[in-house]
């Protein structure tokens, strides 16, 4: 591989060779406009020490970086990696920029595991092979430490977990993209994944494959992220009461009363759920009690129902709730909510509307009344992320 002198192109290299040239130009003037040759010999001798001198800074000392220690270099190293959550293989952003400048900036970097936590590895190109050696080579340099990956697959997971085989132990936190793939992620296998976020993309039809990756979970996963994927009664039925049971933090879809309440069933340890459901009039639910819940994000529309209500407050009882955040486009269902606050005798600290929740003058007061905390967001972006 190439290499490059890391201070060619630093503004003072710049600096100091324009200086260098200054007497050369002054001699031609000198040269030039004198036509008196003993004056010009003796003007010559008056800058050649001028010359000899600016060219012995420029070749004699080292640009500032390269005299900073290792550890100053690394910390400096570690601010140059892009904003991004998962960092991508390509040789004009860091950390693979850095290994490009000359040899001692390659050893460091490649020595410095803190550069190495985090890819994203895409599979769908036709050269996976060699693009496999690289994500291989990447990995490597993360020296054991715990791993961030998002992967997108276009094809099959068999080849994308064939790679990860020797770092399955390092995955702490995983992105998983379904663009077409038809079968399943074994994600049993990372036993120290924390989090994990499932993405199904646009017209794609993975829902038997999403399910399926999730019908076994690692023993200390506790956060899932699944905000773009619908789960319906019959997928939510097909898990067993003890797939979910060691989550504490969920972001799911749901299609149907029921899927709302199979959710807390099948989650008895949840201390916190944003749950966005799509729910008829029609449809019911029996009683659920959640006695972990705290914080609970809701956001529905309702088929088929004037009321807008999303019937779960009927059947929901949560005694340990504080933060209820609500966002639907429509009247807020007053009469059922006040039953659930009766039932479930929770001390809530802090109920947020957004800006579409239509709420009476009366309702609006009682709920400053018995929640001072309470509020109306006016953009919801900047509040329910």
């Amino acid at each position: 591989m190439q290499t490059f002198n890391s201070n060619v192109d630093s503004p003072w290299v710049s600096a100091t060779t324009d200086e260098t040239q200054k007497p050369l130009q002054q001699l031609d003037v000198i040269i030039r406009d004198d036509l008196d040759l003993g004056t010009v010999t003796s003007n010559v001798d008056s800058h050649k020490a001028d010359i000899v001198q600016a060219n012995t800074l420029h070749t004699s000392l080292p640009s500032l970086i390269s005299r900073l220690p290792t550890e100053i270099l690394s910390e400096i190293f570690l601010y140059c990696l892009p904003e991004d959550e998962h960092l991508l293989y390509a040789s004009r952003q860091a950390p693979m920029l850095l290994t490009r400048v000359c040899r001692r900036w390659r050893e460091i970097a490649v020595g410095l595991p803190r550069l190495w936590c985090s890819l994203q590895v895409d599979f769908w190109y036709e050269d996976w092979q060699t693009r496999a050696l690289c994500y291989d080579s990447w990995l490597k340099r993360s020296g054991g430490r715990p791993l961030s990956l998002r992967l997108e697959c276009g094809n099959d997971w068999s080849e994308l977990q064939s790679l990860l085989q020797p770092y399955v132990q390092q995955v702490s936190s995983l992105s998983l993209g379904f663009i077409s793939c038809h079968g399943p992620f074994m994600i049993e296998n990372f036993q120290a994944l924390k989090d994990l976020t499932v993405r199904k993309y646009m017209f794609a039809d993975n829902a038997r494959a999403i399910n399926r990756s999730l019908t076994k979970l690692p023993v200390n996963l506790r956060t899932i992220n699944m905000k773009n994927v619908w789960f319906n009664r019959r997928l939510l039925d097909s898990i067993t009461d003890s797939a979910w049971a060691g989550l504490t933090h969920l972001e799911i879809s749901v299609d149907g009363r029921h899927s709302g309440t199979r959710i807390l069933r099948l989650c008895p340890n949840l201390s916190s759920l944003k749950m966005t459901g799509l729910f008829n009039e029609s449809q019911t639910a029996e009683p659920v009690t959640h006695t972990n819940l705290q914080s609970l994000y809701l956001s529905w529309t309702v088929v088929r129902n004037l009321t807008g209500d999303p019937g779960l407050f009927k059947v929901m009882t949560l005694p340990n709730l504080r933060v209820l955040e609500a966002s639907h486009m429509g009247p807020w269902p007053h009469e059922s909510f006040l039953e659930f606050l009766t039932r479930s005798k929770c001390t809530l600290e802090r109920l947020v509307f957004d800006n579409s929740v239509w709420t009476t003058e009366e309702e609006h007061a009682e709920y400053t009344t018995l929640f001072p905390s309470f509020e109306i967001i006016e953009d919801p972006d900047a509040v329910f992320l």
